[in-house]
């Protein structure tokens, strides 16, 4: 499974921390490596809950969310902050492995509950390998690291072709009527279009996309060719994760 190798892959880096390491800043602002990690961990549970519980997890939501959604991400936070890196790396090990084991005995189209509409089985593991990969992203660029894409990629960007009209309805804003075509390119050279007979395009290489709709860089910053006014919309607010709308990046280009 790509989300296993996308773990293991962040494992590998943060297991040779140095205890001080642990609580370098990371550019999701104020997050550190540690709370980062412990979001993982946190949110790996409750995906855990969402497939074993699905009622419980839907009370919770419900519960929480209605009050602040900042003191609800604090939860995890809260708990990282509070025991040593090791303990939270054990957190987080053991999070994603009883998840891993609860995804394993659904169907892909299963419904799962989920922060938002419900998601089927197939999504949500493509959803839990985005935000590994978006905060490993996080976890790398905080130690200066050079982190190689991978054809994983491609999950992350079909996940981001199909949150269009979420990125929209998100922010309160009119989902257009027409869909913009995508065309990236893997680091492997490997080529895959979305939408293909739609006006507006986007094309690229498919790591720039991903970074896009992650948030975790500004569309001016990279080499996506972007055609039309939808499509320049669509990448100002790109949002393939749930939660309300996230700030995204500045541009460092004009």
């Amino acid at each position: 499974m790509d989300l296993v190798a996308e773990q293991d892959d962040l494992d590998r880096v943060v297991a040779r921390l140095r205890p001080e390491q642990w609580d370098l800043p990371t550019a999701s602002e104020p997050w550190s490596i540690r709370d980062t990690i412990s979001h993982l961990a946190f949110f790996d549970e409750r995906q855990t809950q969402a497939i074993l519980d699905p009622e419980g997890f839907a009370a919770e939501v419900n519960q929480r969310l209605t009050g602040d959604y900042d003191e609800y991400m604090a939860i995890g936070l809260d708990h990282g902050r509070s025991v040593g890196p090791m303990e939270v790396l054990d957190w987080w090990r053991k999070a994603r492995a009883e998840e891993l084991t609860a995804f394993w005995g659904l169907a892909p189209e299963q419904q799962l509950p989920w922060y938002g509409p419900p998601m089927k089985a197939r999504s949500a593991v493509t959803a839990r390998l985005m935000e590994t990969w978006a905060h490993g992203h996080d976890v790398a660029e905080a130690l200066s690291l050079d982190r190689p894409p991978t054809e994983r990629l491609f999950h992350i960007a079909e996940l981001g072709v199909k949150t269009f009209s979420w990125s929209f309805l998100n922010r309160g804003m009119e989902v257009p009527p027409q869909r913009v075509r995508v065309e990236l390119t893997g680091p492997a050279g490997h080529t895959r279009v979305w939408n293909e007979d739609s006006d507006e395009s986007i094309s690229g290489p498919v790591l720039d996309f991903c970074l896009v709709v992650g948030q975790r860089i500004n569309c001016r910053d990279t080499d996506l060719k972007i055609e039309g006014e939808v499509a320049r919309r669509w990448m100002e607010i790109a949002q393939v994760f749930a939660g309300p709308p996230g700030p995204g990046r500045p541009a460092n280009s004009g």
